[in-house]
């Protein structure tokens, strides 16, 4: 895909200075600018690179006035705010690259199915008996609609998405790349010869609107009922979600974090990295878990902070571990006084 200066400025509203018929295929940073790349200049800090830059198109504000002297093949977009723009053009272009549509050959549609209009299925997508798929959706290749399924309007679905059997997943969801939404979740039962037995995972998972789905991340279908992702939530890559888990609201959740069944997080939560949580707890909204805390009870006052394992107050945190830092001195110290109550001439 090529774009001109001056095509790009009628979408950012900016000003060319240079040559309006010159094209970019690619972006870039300014300090790692390249031939044919669009890039900005939005940090005062960065202002050297673009005296050297070898990208074609640059978007700079429209207070810029060059020190030196531009490289002769740079084209300048003047914008109001060049950060802001980069983003309004960042987005742009993923909505740009997501315009397809049609039925691959190879793509499988069951009878009983339907497909709403504009909707793209690459090679090897599979939409199972019952599955609705909204319109403008785009389902790239190998990815699998199980029976019963409903895909929501204008979601994306990138390559090897699969979707199990009754899911519903509203409208406007993106779904990266290897999720897995409705495996079974982990429902294990003793039986007297001290062995296992499967408990039959019959529920669904449903997605609400605008949410995002990272990369490899599982969701487990409950084992009755729902396990629910709620409206706007992001959850990045790598991610477990157990069965008849919720998730509120806006709440976002950062990669390889292992969530428990039955636990009702609430919204506007904010949850980093490797952070594990139990089952069956209760976590109020807006509340924050510094990254690889372990959550072993419930948080119920809203706007919390903790972090550690078990996890507890930020503030305390940071107080008890800097005494768990000095703990050395403090043992050496014990160590002294105990020798000095044994033979008071060493104490000095």
């Amino acid at each position: 895909m090529e774009f001109s200066a001056g095509q790009i400025a009628g979408i950012l509203g900016g000003e060319v200075a240079g040559n309006e018929g010159a094209m970019v295929s690619k972006l870039s940073k300014i300090e790692e600018g390249a031939p044919s790349s669009l890039t900005f200049l939005a940090n005062p800090k960065y202002a050297p690179f673009i005296y050297e830059t070898k990208a074609t198109i640059a978007i700079v504000g429209k207070d810029f006035v060059p020190e030196q002297d531009l490289p002769q093949t740079l084209t300048l977009i003047k914008v109001d705010d060049p950060y802001a723009s980069f983003a309004k053009l960042l987005d742009f272009y993923n909505t740009y690259r997501h315009q397809k549509s049609g039925i691959m050959p190879s793509a499988y549609v069951a009878d009983s199915a339907s497909v709403g209009e504009d909707v793209y299925l690459g090679h090897h997508t599979v939409v199972e008996n019952n599955a609705k798929v909204g319109k403008g959706s785009k389902l790239y290749p190998g990815v699998y609609i199980g029976d019963d399924v409903i895909i929501g309007d204008e979601c994306v679905l990138h390559p090897g998405v699969k979707v199990l059997a009754g899911s519903i997943i509203g409208n406007h969801c993106t779904i990266h790349a290897g999720v897995i939404i409705g495996g079974d979740g982990f429902g294990f039962a003793p039986n007297s010869e001290n062995e296992y037995n499967k408990i039959a995972q019959i529920g669904n998972v449903i997605l609400e609107d605008h949410v995002e789905i990272g990369a490899n991340t599982t969701i487990d279908r409950a084992t009755l009922g729902s396990t629910i992702i709620r409206k706007g939530a992001k959850i990045d890559n790598l991610i477990q979600i157990a069965h008849n888990v919720e998730i509120g609201e806006n709440t976002v959740i950062a990669a390889q974090t292992g969530i428990a069944g039955s636990t009702k997080i609430g919204k506007n939560c904010m949850i980093g990295g490797q952070v594990g949580i139990v089952g069956h707890l209760k976590i109020a909204d807006g509340v924050k878990i510094a990254a690889q805390s372990g959550v072993s009870s419930s948080i119920i006052k809203e706007d919390t902070i903790i972090q550690g394992s078990p996890a507890f107050d930020i503030k305390q945190f940071k107080m008890a571990y800097i005494g768990f830092r000095k703990l050395p001195q403090l043992n050496d110290r014990v160590a002294q006084l105990e020798k000095s109550a044994k033979d008071p001439s060493q104490d000095k």
